[in-house]
């Protein structure tokens, strides 16, 4: 500002940072007027601030023209020096672009075909696994039906090969084997845990979830599984139903003779179709109910086996009370009915004889525990069933159940009156006794059949010659007491 020419404008005021337009207006509108006056004239402060501007415009135009080489010359090498610095930057820039077209050719180009290689192995990958698990399917699927037709005892013949030679062995036609229905059940488990998806043996998103859209499998699901499983669980449920080792109406006296062989082969024979068909109800269950716990309690199993007590006690029932109006036929249903009892005891022994069944999947996908084995889980099929029946004995609970239904049977007759409940009164020593010698007929009954059901003696804790054996021995006389005051009870005095 020293070289500019001298002016009249006062210009330090107004390149002061605190410059305010506001300010100076006002103060320059209150040197040029009144302020008294009214209008107050801002022409002469308008004119003031023009004729200023023209004045600076001059001064901006000489200083321009006077200065005009040193600013051409200042802003050519300002020019020039940023022409340098960006040829520099051009230079280091298409560097930089031949670095990276190397490296992406190099690299880049490189990953993404590595990429796609990665993409189809990991596909084909799949593709084996879908295979291997689609063949295992095939091969579980053709196994289970060389099994139901062993079950179902339809012709089969497999091919053995023994050294050198081979060897080819038919079933015979029409014969069925019982002890198909545990190993059709194994591995009907192991074609649905494959089937089943992620589980142990698969991981989330792997084979197991493509596998309903392959046709062969949803062909395998429809034809065979279905149907094999259906009829595992009909068949074994039939054989439980019939289970019997007591003919109804024989006598089963304690001095009825010996079975022959042949009745004790037949009963042997019941046992082992039993125990396939309870091993079988048992892996059939739904895999909720078989889950670790205390008592595990296989609904399929436990619905089946309760339907054989339910039977049993309705029949019985039944039989009682049309027996009880007809006397003369009391003796024969009795005898029926200690058969009925004769058959639970049986049942009861075998339950406790046929240990839990492990599927084979999960046996071969866990280890058992070689020391320390929980002492509280159940071994045998018995425990869950007393569990859900809240007992602790299957003939128990069978006559107590019975007695209670049956006092109400027995106060109809008497209600009614008539022949029938004179009848009922005028022998009511003799039905006492026949109700007892049924009771105990039915729990010891069984033990000259080859079950467990115990003797007369040790019925009765009479076991001479060992005190301890007293205490050991069942007493059923709570029993015989329900069912005699069921029957007499009623009957007044």
């Amino acid at each position: 500002m020293a070289d500019l020419p001298t002016s009249y404008i006062d210009l330090p005021p107004l390149l002061t940072p605190t410059f305010s337009p506001t300010s100076f207006a006002n103060t320059l509108v209150q040197h040029t007027s009144n302020p008294s006056d009214t209008p107050v004239d801002i022409s002469t402060p308008l004119s003031r601030v023009l004729f200023d501007l023209q004045e600076i415009n001059t001064h901006i135009d000489g200083v321009t023209t006077r200065e005009a080489l040193p600013l051409l010359t200042h802003t050519q090498r300002r020019t020039e020096a940023a022409d340098r610095i960006l040829h520099r930057v051009d230079e280091d820039l298409d560097a930089v672009r031949q670095a990276y077209d190397r490296l992406q050719k190099e690299v880049v180009g490189r990953w993404e075909e590595a990429d796609r290689v990665r993409q189809v192995t990991e596909r084909l990958w799949g593709t084996v696994r879908v295979g291997r698990v689609v063949g295992r399917c095939l091969a579980l699927g053709r196994q289970l039906e060389a099994q139901m037709a062993e079950v179902l005892g339809r012709g089969m013949t497999t091919a053995r090969e023994v050294g050198e030679e081979k060897k080819k062995t038919k079933l015979k036609e029409g014969r069925e084997d019982h002890r198909a229905l545990v190993r059709a059940s194994q591995t009907l488990l192991s074609v649905r845990q494959i089937l089943s998806g992620p589980s142990t043996t698969t991981t989330p998103g792997s084979e197991a979830d493509d596998l309903d859209r392959i046709h062969v499998i949803a062909s395998l699901r429809r034809e065979v599984i279905v149907p094999a499983e259906s009829t595992l669980r009909n068949r074994s449920q039939q054989i439980v139903r019939e289970f019997s080792i007591s003919p109804a109406g024989a006598s089963t006296s304690i001095s009825s003779p010996t079975p022959t062989a042949s009745t004790y082969t037949q009963i042997e024979e019941t046992r082992s179709r039993t125990t396939s068909a309870l091993q079988t109800l048992y892996l059939l269950s739904s895999p909720e109910s078989l889950k670790p716990s205390p008592t595990p309690q296989p609904d399929l199993l436990l619905s089946t086996l309760q339907a054989y007590l339910s039977t049993a006690q309705t029949s019985s029932l039944a039989a009682l009370a049309r027996a009880l109006a007809t006397l003369p036929t009391l003796d024969k249903t009795l005898r029926e009915v200690s058969a009925r009892c004769q058959n639970i005891v049986a049942l009861e022994f075998l339950l406790g004889q046929t240990k839990i069944p492990v599927p084979s999947a999960v046996a071969a996908a866990t280890n058992p525990p070689a020391s320390h084995p929980d002492q509280d889980t159940p071994r045998h099929l018995l425990a869950p069933l007393l569990v859900s029946l809240e007992t602790t004995s299957l003939p128990s609970h069978f006559w107590r159940t019975l007695a209670s239904a049956l006092s109400s049977r027995v106060q109809e007759i008497v209600n009614r009156g008539g022949a029938p409940a004179r009848t009922l009164r005028t022998n009511r020593e003799s039905v006492r006794e026949a109700v007892r010698a049924c009771v105990l007929r039915g729990v010891e009954g069984t033990g000259k059949q080859g079950s467990t059901g115990r003797s007369r003696r040790e019925m009765e804790g009479k076991n001479e010659g060992q005190d301890g054996g007293r205490e050991k021995a069942r007493s059923w006389e709570r029993e015989v007491a329900v069912m005699v005051g069921a029957v007499v009870g009623a009957l007044g005095r």
